[in-house]
């Protein structure tokens, strides 16, 4: 289970990704009663309160994210009484109390075993590298709240970073573009839809922005170029954190990154100019990995298929 800030990804032995939903509980706004999870909550619109219970891989509402899992867990194995064992990516922050949280969280949703693999190792897995020797690997995952990157050598991370300029800050900057360049309001909706469609081919992207003064929507045609200026800071931010993470590196694992470069995971590799960013602050190749907002969720796909790969990664229980 790749239990990320955005959506929420289960792989099943030998079914592949069965469960790919938005990480989201509908609480109604009156009450409180949960009426919804997952792409039900997302459908429901403006039917409640939306509640986004996971921060940076972690639980930031226990019993809120314990439901949603539990929901999940049983969407899966319809069985009311299944208790499934359960992978998980743990991430590079975390604190012994943050692993103690999200291991009891899965045991309460019915787990019946839990283990726990390093976030990084899980999405290089996922990108298709193999880490069964002791070359250095880069891995730089952009989820919804922040940027987390890595270097591996073999299944040990070496050194890491975080900054937070994730999916959300980048939304942020294009609202604030929108706002100080036509003084329209863009919510969060269509400032992902926009930066989303943005990756494509096409020069301009059609938003609707309301006016804050008469309430009324306007479509807005925003060029591309502007789109990738206005979130440019992040990127810069993004790459430096990058730069400072491999100078932290022997010298020995850096010089095979300059080789091997970097692979890109995460709804953020979609971003049309980070790729460039990162490629002329590293100084090295950078790639998009095949399948970027599934990385996570396939390694930990590879640990539940490969038995080998369960025993090299036993500590981490």
């Amino acid at each position: 289970m790749d239990l990320g800030a955005a959506s929420t990804r289960i792989y099943a032995k030998r079914r592949g990704i069965v469960l790919d939903e938005p990480s989201a509980v509908m609480c109604d706004g009156r009450t409180g009663k949960v009426i919804g999870y997952g792409a039900e909550a997302a459908a429901l619109g403006g039917g409640g309160r939306t509640c986004w219970p996971v921060r940076g891989g972690l639980p930031a509402d226990t019993e809120l994210a314990r439901r949603m899992i539990r929901h999940f867990l049983r969407k899966v194995h319809w069985h009311p009484y299944s208790r499934p064992r359960v992978v998980m990516a743990l991430p590079g922050d975390s604190t012994p109390i943050d692993r103690a949280a999200l291991r009891d969280i899965a045991y309460e949703a019915d787990a019946r075993i839990v283990r726990l693999v390093p976030h990084p190792v899980a999405a290089a897995l996922g990108a298709g590298l193999e880490l069964s020797d002791c070359a250095g690997h880069m891995v730089i995952d952009i989820g919804r709240d922040n940027a987390r990157i890595a270097v591996l050598s073999g299944e040990s991370v070496v050194a890491s970073g975080s900054v937070p300029y994730g999916g959300l800050a980048i939304n942020r900057a294009i609202a604030r573009f929108v706002e100080r360049e036509h003084g329209l309001l863009l919510d969060d909706e269509e400032a992902e839809s926009a930066k989303r469609r943005s990756t494509g081919m096409h020069p301009e992207v059609t938003v609707r922005a309301r006016d804050p003064e008469t309430g009324r929507e306007h479509e807005l045609v925003l060029p591309v170029q502007k789109i990738f200026e206005a979130t440019a800071p992040s990127f810069e931010s993004i790459a430096r954190t990058a730069v400072e993470t491999v100078e932290r590196c022997p010298a020995e694992l850096a010089a095979d990154l300059g080789v091997r470069g970097a692979v890109v995971v995460g709804g953020g590799a979609m971003l049309r100019g980070l790729g460039r960013c990162l490629r002329e602050a590293l100084c090295m190749p950078v790639r998009r990995a095949e399948r970027p907002l599934e990385a996570v969720a396939l390694g930990l796909g590879r640990v539940v298929d490969e038995l080998g790969l369960i025993g090299r990664l036993r500590g981490h229980r």
